[in-house]
Parts: C-alpha cells; structure tokens; sequence
C-alpha cells in the first residue's frame, strides 16, 4: 500500500500540530475551556478548507474539506491533551506575555 498524499495535506497535518499552541497563545488561563475549544474548531475548520483550496486538485471537495477539518481539529485535540498540556507546554505558551498582578494597592 504506497501513501500518495499531496504536499498541501502534508503541510495542513503540521499545522494542525501547532494550532493548540496558536490558541494558548491568543488565551490566558482564565479563559474558559470551552471557549479555547471554539476557537480551536473555528480555527481547524479553516484549516480544512485552506488545505483542500491549496491542494489545486481536479475541483474543490466542500466533502473532502469538512473530513480535513475534523482530522485537523481531532489531531489538535489529541497534542493538547496527549502533549501539549501533561509536559506542561501548554501552561508555558499561556504564561507568554502574561502581566503579574499588582500587589499591595
């Protein structure tokens, strides 16, 4: 069995890997759970739809989009919480640009 998978596939996997760093990096701590996984389905969602556009193969698939949308968000899911969040990353990413509190005013 050969895998014949075009290069745009390719590179809508890789970043598939990196949007639940792209979300911790837009969200802070505080921001509930469910709302950084919105963000992350609206984001492997366009993901899915990039990648089909990009591929320039014989027509576009809203089908074959939508399936590339759900493996995006489902490999996003899978590195956030098999990763991402047990290496402590995910904690690390969310603490970029984070102010401390004021103490004592």
């Amino acid at each position: 069995m050969t895998v014949n998978l075009p290069a745009a596939y390719w590179l809508g996997l890789l970043a598939s890997v990196v949007l639940p760093v792209l979300v911790g990096l837009v969200t802070t701590r505080v921001v509930n759970a469910g709302v950084k996984a919105v963000l992350l389905l609206g984001l492997s969602t366009a993901n899915g739809f990039v990648i089909e556009f990009a591929d320039r193969g014989p027509g576009y698939s809203v089908g074959t989009a939508a399936v590339l949308a759900l493996v995006s968000f489902t490999l996003g899911v899978l590195m956030h919480f098999g990763l991402y969040k047990p290496t402590g990353i995910a904690g690390r990413v969310q603490d970029v640009g984070a102010k401390p509190l004021a103490r004592g005013v």
